[in-house]
């Protein structure tokens, strides 16, 4: 199959303007960077605290931003008509996630600076940061296709938030609760875990088992929305 790029440049190109337009959704970006001035004045450079400000960066914007890109365009009547345009559903999700990519990766980049992340390994930790992006766009999507408008979308996208951007929180509780043990295979505590072995030094051979629990999470959100996206298209 081959892509059109013309089609992608167009999606992208309306999706950019449309964001704009709507500050409700553009201003969550602020949302990480606050937090990332704020308490890299308070505390002390952990990785704890980089992460803390990355995840919710990649839940807050990644996510929602995709999930409101979405919901948009079911709440004025145009996802139907772009999903029987030309345009095949991969050019329609990827159109769709580069402006979400784009102000990902800047977000991150600023928190990175004002927090002073500097990894030691910065090409691993753009790898491991780059698959969970992709595990991010995926969720975003799905609840963008089940949400019918923007409001809705910013209601039905807090758990995500709340549970990716501040899961690690979650860690405290598992030794006194052992059900909760499965919180430590989440993405977000994955990502963190895969920080601290980068800082340790460790080598691909230490560090592929936590790519591959997230790639596990990216490969089901993409399967996930691709199954949703069907569903929606033969039923609206």
């Amino acid at each position: 199959m081959t892509l059109s790029w013309k089609r992608i440049n167009a999606i992208l190109q309306k999706d950019w303007k449309d964001l704009w337009k709507n500050y409700f959704v553009s201003s969550i970006i602020l949302l990480p960077i606050v937090m990332a001035v704020f308490y890299g004045r308070i505390m002390d450079p952990t990785i704890d605290l980089h992460y803390m400000i990355i995840n919710l960066a990649l839940a807050s914007v990644t996510a929602f931003i995709q999930c409101a890109v979405i919901a948009e365009e079911k709440e004025k009547h145009t996802l139907r008509g772009l999903m029987l345009s030309p345009a095949s559903v991969f050019e329609i999700l990827i159109g769709k996630s580069l402006v979400t990519i784009i102000l990902s990766v800047i977000t991150i980049i600023v928190c990175a600076y004002l927090t002073g992340y500097n990894p030691t390994n910065i090409i691993m930790v753009v790898i491991a940061l780059i698959i969970s992006m992709v595990f991010y766009l995926g969720i975003g999507t799905i609840l963008g296709l089940i949400s019918r408008t923007i409001i809705e979308a910013s209601f039905i996208i807090m758990p995500v938030i709340f549970l990716f951007g501040f899961g690690s929180v979650l860690m405290g509780l598992v030794e006194k609760y052992p059900s909760l043990s499965f919180v430590e295979y989440l993405p977000n505590i994955q990502l963190i875990e895969f920080a601290y072995k980068v800082e340790a030094g460790a080598g691909f051979g230490d560090l592929w088992s936590y790519l591959a629990v997230i790639t596990a999470w990216a490969v089901v959100g993409i399967i996930l929305s691709g199954i949703v996206y069907k569903k929606r298209q033969l039923d609206d």
